[in-house]
């Protein structure tokens, strides 16, 4: 451990150093991270990164999805879940199935199963650095979320596939046993998944201590992921449930501080431990390449494989992402049809009701459903693709974490097993290069553009219009009672309300009415004020005339004006 520990010291030093700097030189952090990790191999008296492949499948893995599944907006991922499914399913399969055959041509004597684990490997393509680019970029939302969705559930459908090949490898194992496996992991998955998710929610709703929540977060990916493989089945999709359920449920029964708390703990979390898988992967290069030219085959056959199954693996997404971004685009003009068919409805449920008196139960619910699903349909129909955005889907087929743990978690008895882990750490390098590096050019040179600002803005703005009129109603309502039973003052439910909707009214205000320039002005000098008030903060600390408790609560106020500021919605 003590020459363990300077290593994990210095790496984290170096994750928050290259995260830091990658946006400033406008270069993804995991290439530059890679490219960090390959001349650190070359440091006099560094002994090569033996890594356990199992550390990073069990101990990091888990967490790094759930990190990411907390922050998905699940309505978004209902939404897109076709064209997801086809990319983190379908596709992956197929590229699997298809460098399988490619690899067992360009390397005859290889078996079948153990080329299409490698398949398995190289298939599912990790989203961090293509989302990380797009959201800087401004990429819309959609196309961002289906980037996100396909990320975090392909590595389940990779692993299944990895783990039938493997056992296939042994003999024994048809193709109606993987197809039954792969069934199997999926549902028993999506059963633990859900409980897990539900149940963590429910108790952390009971819990009043944030560190108490915070902690158990800390365990739900575990929770989920080791009874899952303990089963059989698939402990990544189980941690992406438990995941998606847990952001689904803490806005109803998590407070904001909880929820203010697993944004920042997750994101930190993720933040070291995936980019640290690519500072470990340029780490290992120079033993990976030792290892593959002690074997026979040769670096140089390897990594042309590698380019080559790189290649083949673009144009697999290409012809994959055409028809299904085709899909999406006939699916908007229905989509316009299904909303006159809805309004249709809505006016014929509106007709059984002339009078304009209070609507019986059953229609209000039935006429509460049909706006939901006009919504629905109404945001499917504004929301297409287009071809650049699908242009920009197929050229984010970035690898990362999933194929370089899993290309080493091969049997040590696999034939090339060594030229097989190199073509893997190949491909993943490759298309860090050539995805990561050329992206940006193609979204600025495609123009594509995100949400109009200011109609989000609007946007904005009718919500929290409702959401106050909702808050008001309640105040107004007649249920409502002091603790002893006794209505509250009504001068002071009227004051309430008014400075409420005052509040809302000047925020909005301050984003609507002014011009970009002011608002710049406005930000700057509230942010100059704020520094000079925690100086003097810290000024009246030195002095020692408050107590420790005054101090600690006017730190609070400052930083929740602080954190106000920086977690506005538009700025």
């Amino acid at each position: 451990m003590e020459a363990i520990a300077p290593l994990l010291v210095a790496g984290a030093l170096m994750v928050i150093a290259a995260s830091w700097v990658a946006p400033r030189i406008r270069v993804p952090a995991p290439l530059l991270l890679v490219v960090v990790g390959i001349g650190c191999s070359f440091i006099p008296g560094l002994a090569p990164a033996e890594i356990d492949p199992e550390w990073i499948l069990v101990l990091v893995l888990p967490p790094v999805l759930y990190a990411a599944a907390v922050n998905v907006p699940t309505t978004d991922f209902r939404r897109d879940l076709r064209s997801i499914t086809g990319l983190s399913v379908a596709l992956v399969i197929i590229s699997a199935i298809v460098v399988g055959l490619l690899l067992t041509w360009l390397l005859p004597g290889l078996p079948l199963a153990a080329a299409i684990a490698l398949g398995a490997v190289v298939a599912p393509p990790d989203a961090v650095a293509a989302t990380a680019i797009g959201k800087r970029l401004g990429l819309p939302a959609r196309i961002v979320m289906v980037l996100e969705g396909e990320g975090l559930v392909n590595d389940a459908t990779a692993l299944v596939l990895l783990r039938s090949a493997i056992a296939a490898l042994t003999g024994g194992f048809t193709l109606l046993d993987a197809a039954g496996d792969f069934a199997f992991s999926v549902v028993c998955a999506l059963v633990i998944g859900t409980i897990v998710g539900y149940c963590s929610v429910w108790v952390r709703a009971r819990m009043d201590q944030p560190t108490l929540t915070t902690a158990i977060s800390f365990t739900v990916p575990f929770l989920a992921f080791l009874p899952a493989e303990a089963l059989h089945a698939s402990g990544v999709l189980a941690v992406v449930v438990a995941g998606l359920i847990t952001s689904f449920g803490s806005p109803r029964h998590l407070t904001a501080q909880d929820r203010i708390s697993e944004r920042m703990n997750w994101r930190t979390i993720q933040l070291i431990l995936e980019n640290g898988v690519f500072l470990v992967m340029g780490y290992q290069m120079a033993h990976i390449i030792d290892d593959a030219d002690d074997e026979g085959l040769g670096v140089g056959a390897a990594v042309t494989i590698g380019l080559i199954v790189t290649l083949v693996l673009l144009l697999i997404r290409v012809l994959f992402t055409a028809p299904l971004m085709l899909s999406l685009h006939v699916d908007q003009f229905a989509a316009a049809r299904r909303i006159t068919r809805l309004d249709h409805a809505l006016d014929r449920l509106e007709h059984t009701n002339p009078t304009g008196g209070t609507p019986s139960m059953r229609s209000a619910r039935q006429s509460e459903r049909l706006r939901r699903r006009r919504a629905e349909w109404q945001i499917r129909a504004q929301g297409g693709f287009g071809w650049r955005g699908g242009a920009v889907i197929a050229w984010s087929g970035m690898r990362g974490v999933v194929t370089i743990a899993a290309a080493q978690s091969l049997p040590v008895d696999t034939p090339f097993r060594a030229q097989l882990v190199l073509i893997a750490f190949t491909v993943a390098l490759t298309t860090l290069l050539l995805y990561g590096g050329t992206l940006p050019l193609l979204i600025r040179t495609l123009k594509i553009t995100g949400p109009d600002q200011p109609a989000q803005i609007r946007e904005v703005q009718a919500l929290i219009d409702e959401i106050v009129t909702a808050g008001a109603q309640r105040l107004r309502s007649d249920d409502i009672r002091k603790a002893d039973g006794r209505p509250f003052d009504a001068l002071l439910v009227d004051e309430m309300i008014t400075a409420r909707a005052a509040v809302a009214a000047e925020f909005w205000e301050l984003r609507v009415a002014e011009p970009s320039a002011s608002i710049g002005q406005r930000a700057a000098l509230f942010d100059e004020m704020l520094r000079a008030e925690q100086a003097a903060l810290a000024d009246a600390r030195d002095s020692g005339r408050y107590s420790s408790t005054a101090l600690a609560l006017a730190q609070l106020v400052l930083d929740t004006e602080q954190a106000r500021t920086v977690q506005g919605p538009m700025g």
